[in-house]
């Protein structure tokens, strides 16, 4: 099965629809599928439901789809790098899934482990536990949370070899293991490809099994989200 594709657009064709629940890979802007998020903004689908740990920044990652106006709401654990995601969620245009770090990334790798549902500590107490079931275990209160299983996941790795096996780059790696297992469909953009077999099995991060579309990007931006430098004393 060739399951390289030869744009980012013919890797969404006949996958992607209006109302979807879509997984997107990366922590900021790191490990971000930038040619898959700009063909998603392309396909021209709406009223998506977003579930990544931020949502980009104006004008970059996802944020590129708040500016069409494609996501009609967030499953998120921090916002606060995008203006126009403020705006429209204080407008009420936007609505958001406040998911603590933690648990949205369980959310995910349960999802993918096939576990419906599990129980955690952490945000019981506020406002992150109301309306959904708690429970005690050995005296302690926990909160019951839902797994995700999204209908599309879109990630980022650093190569892929021609069955879907995957390495990562270092910190890039972040939720896109998490959100490929969860997903339904899961199409990931790569730098390169190589044949299959030269990956080690010892370097293979995510088993090509979860893989079903590639893309392949050589040259992605890699935007810093947030560049800060100070004077080195020789």
């Amino acid at each position: 099965m060739n399951k390289v594709y030869p744009s980012a657009a013919e890797a969404l064709k006949g996958v992607v629809a209006d109302g979807q629940l879509i997984a997107v890979g990366g922590f900021g802007l790191c490990g971000i599928p930038e040619a898959l998020i700009d063909a998603l903004r392309d396909s021209r689908v709406k009223n998506l439901t977003a579930i990544s740990n931020n949502a980009g920044v104006d004008g970059f990652g996802l944020g590129k789809l708040l500016e069409t106006r494609q996501i009609k709401k967030m499953i998120s654990s921090y916002v606060g790098e995008n203006k126009e995601f403020e705006r429209q969620y204080l407008a009420g245009e936007l609505e958001l899934e406040f998911t603590p770090q933690g648990t949205l990334a369980e959310k995910l790798r349960a999802g993918g482990a096939g576990i419906p549902a599990f129980f955690t500590k952490t945000g019981v107490g506020t406002l992150v536990a109301e309306g959904k079931e708690l429970r005690e275990f050995d005296g302690q209160t926990y909160v019951m949370e839902r797994s995700l299983v999204p209908d599309v996941a879109l990630i980022k790795a650093d190569v892929a070899d021609r069955s879907g096996n995957l390495r990562f780059n270092l910190t890039a790696r972040n939720f896109n293991p998490a959100a490929a297992t969860a997903g339904k469909i899961c199409i990931v953009e790569v730098e390169r490809v190589v044949a299959t077999g030269e990956i080690a099995p010892d370097d293979v991060h995510l088993p090509g099994i979860y893989v079903h579309r590639i893309v392949v990007n050589p040259t992605p931006e890699k935007r810093i989200e947030k560049r800060t430098t100070r004077d080195r004393k020789v």
